[in-house]
């Protein structure tokens, strides 16, 4: 059979590498992911491997964003790991060179290898350029927030078309240190990804070079018998989290880096994360929170710019090992800093001494919750509950003008089974932007946040509603309460009162019976262990 589709018996004789990537016609941010495996299987070829090209789904959170077609994109993650475990292991393949994009496709391929711990690679494919505006830098964040500015009466329907048409130049994914920007970063400074390879941009002119070197990586790590768990170790994933930190990343790190940790058998809970944001401090200026978008800091000499800050300020393992065979320390060593770059602060200038995000508990979130403090200055709100049922409840209220400067925006039955899938609140955070509430009130859910999220907004929250969580027992006009530097989130009840508003609740109806959607939510974990299906 695969004589007939052109191997030869030379071919099948060595290393088999499967080259995976999502190429789909419904997003720029996989749209170049054919044309790099083609370079991949050049790399490949010439390294003494032969490639068999296979391709996965994708789900653009961009497009679906404020749909119910959000709910498709964390499902997706965990289809995505099975889909390449599936093809990989009814092959037999030797090694992988994983393509990747899309916000999800980049945790799942580190999932299915981790899983699987053969040799391999994770290869993204690369940031968006920024759009521009009059001289002023787009990227997809933009265009929420100026629906949020047009809905406010901001600014004007030409403005906001302008907006929409000039965001997005091409291919790539979003441009920001949103999920995608943050999940590339987060799996270079992990290892599983080529040094240098992922910061280089979707359209630049080195990208297709990096795209043939990481084929012939593969082969050598096939051949050397590297297989992905010796390089994600605890270690690893501790620079791995310290990275998120620093850039001042999505919240959905803390999501994907516990689903990754926990296939590669390292245990890791959202309490680590609170540890290592504690002590690393926000570095790079990047969007959403900072100035510059995800090109810019290619610009400034990469990532390994900030891995020799972080190091030279003892926040690193610098002897954690990466795929192309040298450890985080020498990568630094490497780096070329550009002169006069100002993405990527001096270690004893920050742009926030505490990285990241927080982890908050109280009778709101036993199990725990997020709020993410890049981009934002405050570290406590107080204020009454506006409760709402949907994603779609809460979009329509800030845009008739019926959240207030002091609310506490409360948006549940979104989480991992609620939802399900637990979409992303892009659609609602970037209206509040947009009306100019943004420093004026907070939102907390069960749900997530898109990475181009910012403002005082605390997701994750769980138990979540639809399992009895605390959160669906709050009624309009409570009191909650949020204080970042004592690590709570409280409603403000006593334990009574909330066990009574429970004893009369009953779960809601699934939204979906059949299919995979009603299989996801029977079988997720908490959002505190990463949402993965299957433990």
């Amino acid at each position: 059979m695969l004589r007939a589709i052109g191997f030869s018996r030379e071919d099948l004789e060595r290393p088999i590498i499967g080259v995976c990537h999502s190429w789909i016609e419904t997003m720029p941010c996989n749209w170049n992911h054919r044309a790099l495996a083609e370079k991949v299987k050049e790399g490949v070829r010439a390294a003494g491997g032969t490639p068999m090209e296979f391709s996965t789904i994708a789900v653009s959170d961009g497009v679906t964003m404020g749909t119910q077609g959000m709910k498709a994109s964390l499902v997706s993650r965990e289809v995505i790991a099975d889909s390449i475990e599936l093809v990989t292991r009814g092959h037999s393949f030797d090694g992988l060179v994983l393509i990747v994009g899309c916000d999800k496709t980049i945790p799942a391929a580190a999932m299915a290898l981790c899983r699987m711990d053969i040799p391999g690679l994770v290869l993204y494919g690369g940031t968006i350029q920024p759009g521009h505006l009059r001289d002023r830098d787009l990227t997809v964040q933009d265009v929420f927030e100026a629906v949020g500015a047009y809905n406010a009466g901001r600014i004007d329907a030409a403005e906001l078309r302008a907006v929409e048409e000039h965001a997005c130049p091409g291919a790539g994914a979003c441009g920001g240190q949103f999920t995608a920007n943050t999940m590339s970063t987060a799996l270079e400074f992990l290892g599983l990804s080529p040094a240098g390879a992922n910061a280089i941009p979707a359209t630049h002119p080195d990208k297709p070079a990096a795209a043939e070197a990481a084929g012939r990586l593969a082969v050598g790590l096939v051949e050397d018998g590297v297989n992905a768990r010796s390089i994600a170790t605890r270690a690893a994933f501790e620079n791995s989290v310290a990275s998120f930190s620093a850039t001042g990343g999505s919240t959905n790190a803390v999501l994907h880096l516990l689903a990754i940790a926990a296939e590669a058998g390292i245990h890791l809970e959202i309490d680590d994360f609170e540890a290592i944001c504690a002590r690393t401090p926000i570095l790079a200026d990047i969007r959403p929170g900072g100035r510059f978008v995800a090109t810019d800091v290619f610009a400034a000499g990469g990532l390994g710019v900030l891995m020799q800050r972080l190091l030279e300020l003892g926040l690193l393992h610098g002897d954690a090992m990466t795929v192309d065979g040298r450890t985080i320390a020498e990568v630094a060593a490497a780096a070329m800093e550009t002169p006069g770059q100002e993405v990527i602060r001096a270690a004893d200038a920050p742009l926030r001494k505490h990285g990241g995000i927080a982890v908050l508990r109280g009778n709101l979130a036993s199990e725990g919750c997020v709020v993410k403090l890049a981009g934002n200055d405050r570290d406590s709100h107080r204020g009454p509950a506006r409760v709402f049922d949907s994603e779609e409840e809460a979009f329509a209220s800030v845009r008739d003008g019926g959240v207030q400067p002091g609310d506490v925006v409360v948006i549940r039955y979104e989480g991992p089974v609620g939802g399900p899938g637990m979409r992303e609140m892009l659609g609602v955070t970037g209206a509040i932007v947009g009306a100019g509430l943004s420093d004026s009130v907070a939102l907390i859910t069960d749900g997530r946040f898109s990475g181009a999220t910012h403002g005082f907004m605390v997701a994750h929250i769980a138990p979540e509603a639809a399992l009895g969580g605390a959160i669906a027992a709050v009624r309009d006009g409570d009191i909650v309460s949020i204080d970042v530097v004592a690590h709570r989130i409280d409603v403000e009840l006593d334990e009574a009162e909330i066990a009574s508003r429970l004893g009369t609740w009953k779960p809601p109806v699934p939204r979906y019976a059949t299919g995979v959607f009603a299989k996801y939510a029977a079988t997720v974990s908490s959002a505190s262990f990463g949402a993965v299906t299957g433990r």
